[in-house]
């Protein structure tokens, strides 16, 4: 071979860049084993033989960058792939050698050594929380790029077993570079800390990076990457734009509420049409959009059809890749609802992806449907492992213990989670609500007093709502529904008609039937016109069929909660199929119809479930709910109101 063509091909091919790399990390690497391993001990011939490894590793490196190359598509030989189509890929490059550091940092690092902090409190040495990278951009509008590496960083991270990644979700909420880096670790429950920033002007880009030991506040490791913006891509595109659209996606939706899932989506929706071959774009937007669907925002067939489309598209591109494989799952659970292919597609997954929270999450939620309530309780506590400061996953794990009517468990789980967060209004109206089912309503009296519920704070307005019934004092709760239903403040329609038919019941219970009636008529309108977009939403159908009995259309509302209970079978979901079962016979019991309603009061009793309008059914609930005044004197429904001795 000529010589100038071998030194091309050597370009070519990446070697040059894989010896500079390589170089580098060693270099940092025999740095840390030098300086480190004395100090803690570790014997001499330690460091000798990190050096000898990384000596041996050199050539194999070289050896592997000269016959293979990392494309879009996966890793091939680079006869295989066309001069000149190499992809130039940047800041993936970034991410991953940064991830690589930290990696092989903490291994050695964490092999012979603990981190404990002030009180002797130990915690696990390979162990790393990633705080939001700074922007040091003057257009604050850059502000999301920074927000985007640091989750690019986090998704590499997470996927190495043997070491523990704290989500983003409880990390988001700390400052970049604080001053109380040990405070941190100890909430987090982690021994080492990364801080970084990114600094966007003009054609350049500038992250730099520090791993720091929060227990002695000293620095592991530092570097500093510098690069074009026009370079700037990841994995699976070239496009610069495709990508950048990405990161503002990545750095938005995990808030999780309407708006913030449409600005993602349409983010998203913008880099798969600047580079439709994106699977990772692709991926994220299927994600999204099932989300979308689930959580009531659009259950259009449209909607379904978009998000099997982009998990579908994601799939066909790069099978293997984690997140192709994550949006599955999540299609399969939150659209198809296929509870078995949903669990084993992320329990595959998990394999290659273990510090994924949201992962560990969902196959505690497919757990709880699917009646295995103990494994589905321990999958959302090992989720708070990984991530401790996701609020709504401490609420999550709380309301696991109510569904099986563990009350004690659920009271200390809330009351945990309100020592973090001790003024949120859903923590605050949960545990109104575990007061409520045991008959104790002064002290759920005690915690909503307190309470001013936003329009779309419906966690707390429900136990509010709740109270005033059982209480029979609907007085207050009427004043802060008509507020609440005023057209000024607007909350989604499927919302907003849940306050009317709220406000039509207190109004029956105050005797106000007239105005009773129009909140009714209000919430029915609202209702069918929703139910045109999608008939086969079953929360707006069991709403419709509450709002018909409070209406006296005891057919029709009867017709309504049958359907309802079809869509939703409680053979098919044991956690939420049963609630429709529930709302049906409180109807029943509503018009008097005690032979079928104490029945299903007697199975409801018996089976743990949880509910959209509070706790599961206990017999204080049937004692004080008015919902079941016509059956108070018949002897069947007296005995279902005894409390259970222990």
């Amino acid at each position: 071979m000529n010589p100038k063509n071998f030194f091309a091909e050597l370009k070519r091919r990446n070697v040059y860049k894989v010896a500079i790399a390589y170089a580098v990390v060693a270099w940092l690497l025999m740095q840390i084993a030098s300086q480190i391993f004395p100090f803690f001990e570790i014997p001499n011939w330690a460091v000798r033989l990190v050096v000898l490894l990384l000596v041996i590793g050199f050539p194999v490196a070289l050896i592997l960058a000269w016959a293979f190359e990392l494309t879009p598509e996966g890793i091939k030989r680079t006869e295989e792939i066309e001069p000149g189509r190499q992809s130039r890929n940047r800041v993936w490059v970034y991410v991953i050698v940064i991830a690589g550091a930290i990696s092989v940092s903490l291994f050695f690092f964490g092999r012979h050594t603990s981190s404990k902090l002030s009180g002797n409190v130990e915690l696990p040495a390979k162990s790393i929380a990633v705080l939001p990278f700074e922007s040091l951009s003057e257009d604050k509008a850059n502000a999301y790029f920074a927000d985007g590496i640091q989750d690019e960083i986090l998704a590499r991270l997470s996927k190495i077993a043997d070491l523990k990644v704290i989500s983003r979700t409880s990390t988001q909420k700390y400052k970049s570079a604080p001053s109380n880096l040990r405070e941190i670790a100890q909430q987090l429950d982690v021994s080492n800390i990364l801080e970084g920033n990114v600094q966007r002007s003009a054609d350049q880009v500038r992250i730099t990076v520090q791993l720091i030991n929060a227990a002695n506040d000293s620095h592991l490791w530092a570097e500093t990457y510098g690069r074009e913006k026009n370079d700037i891509s990841s994995v699976g595109t070239k496009n610069s734009q495709a990508y950048d659209a990405y990161l503002r996606a990545l750095a938005v939706y995990r808030e999780y509420d309407y708006d913030t899932l449409q600005r993602a989506s349409q983010a998203l929706e913008q880099a798969v049409r600047l580079d439709p071959d994106f699977a990772a774009a692709w991926a994220l937007l299927a994600k999204i959009q099932a989300l979308t669907y689930f959580e009531g925002y659009d259950k259009t067939e449209a909607s379904r059809i978009a998000a099997r489309k982009a998990s579908e598209t994601a799939l066909r591109l790069q099978p293997e890749l984690a997140e192709a494989q994550m949006a599955k799952g999540f299609y399969e659970y939150w659209i198809v609802g296929d509870y078995d292919a949903g669990r084993r597609t992320l329990e595959q997954l998990r394999s290659r992806w273990p510090n994924n929270a949201d992962i560990v999450e969902t196959l505690g939620y497919i757990a709880l449907r699917q009646g295995r309530w103990e494994q589905g309780r321990e999958y959302l506590d090992d989720a708070i492992g990984l991530n401790p400061r996701d609020l709504f996953l401490r609420n999550q794990a709380a309301s696991a213990r109510v569904y099986v009517r563990d009350f004690p468990a659920a009271l200390r789980t809330i009351d945990q989670a309100l020592a973090i967060w001790p003024d949120d209004a859903d923590l605050i109206g949960l545990k109104a609500e575990v007061y409520q089912a045991l008959g104790q309503l002064d002290q759920a009296d005690a915690l909503l007093s307190h309470l001013q519920p936003r329009a779309n704070d419906v966690n707390a307005v429900g136990p509010i709502y709740d109270q005033a019934r059982l209480r029979r004092a609907p007085t207050t709760a009427i004043i802060l529904l008509r507020t609440l239903t005023n057209p000024q403040n607007s909350s989604p329609p499927m919302l907003h008609a849940s306050y009317h038919l709220w406000l039509g019941e207190l109004e029956r219970l105050s005797g106000n039937i007239n105005e009773a009636r129009t909140s009714f008529t209000q919430a029915r309108e609202g209702l069918e016109k929703e139910l045109k977009q999608q008939p086969h939403n079953r929360f707006l159908v069991s709403l419709l069929a509450r709002t018909l009995a409070g209406l006296g259309e005891r057919e029709s509302a009867l017709r309504e909660a049958d359907h309802a209970v079809e869509l939703l079978p409680s053979a098919k979901d044991a956690r939420a199929g049963p609630q429709y079962e529930a709302i049906r016979a409180r109807i029943q019991a509503r018009f008097g119809d005690g032979n079928r309603a104490i029945p299903a009061l007697k199975h409801l009793l018996n089976i743990p479930y949880s509910s959209e309008g509070g706790p599961p059914l206990t017999p204080a609930l049937l004692r004080l709910d008015p919902d079941f005044d016509q059956l108070r004197s018949d002897p069947r429904f007296q005995e279902l109101c005894k409390d259970k001795k222990p």
